[in-house]
């Protein structure tokens, strides 16, 4: 499982003309499940996302984590994510879980995460989704579990 974590003022992800997610402040996660990942994978990686220190204290040093910010959490799944990419010119996803082990984790993980942090907001498993943020920093990592 991966999440590539994105630092943003703002962020939110429309599928049409629905807005099925939004924040202000916090992090914005995309989320790549694999065909090998699992609950215990999912909360491993939760754990990470909701520890990782990257926002700023009064300092100005990254030394807060998430809840510590009172930041929202924006979840989108994004099975590019897990591409290999390796050889050739064009991506493969062999790696990547099957449709029905992906939205049964991201909705796992939506679950998990509700339950650990005040704010969280997701876009929609499967669907063509337009996301657009405003990135902090910029400040982006690629977590994996």
């Amino acid at each position: 499982m991966k999440a590539l974590i994105q630092r943003v003022s703002q962020a939110q992800v429309m599928v049409g003309d629905e807005c099925t997610g939004r924040i202000g402040a916090g992090m914005l996660i995309l989320l790549g499940i694999e065909r090998t990942d699992d609950q215990a994978t999912a909360d491993k990686l939760l754990g990470k996302v909701l520890g990782y220190r990257i926002f700023s204290d009064a300092d100005g040093k990254m030394n807060l984590n998430l809840p510590q910010s009172g930041g929202g959490l924006l979840v989108v799944s994004q099975f590019t994510l897990v591409a290999d990419t390796r050889k050739g010119l064009r991506p493969g996803f062999s790696s990547g879980a099957s449709p029905e082990l992906g939205e049964q984790l991201y909705d796992y993980f939506l679950q998990q995460a509700r339950q650990r942090h005040t704010e969280v907001a997701c876009g929609r498993f499967g669907a063509n989704m337009q996301v657009s943020l405003t990135n902090d920093g910029p400040v982006t990592f690629l977590l994996e579990s």
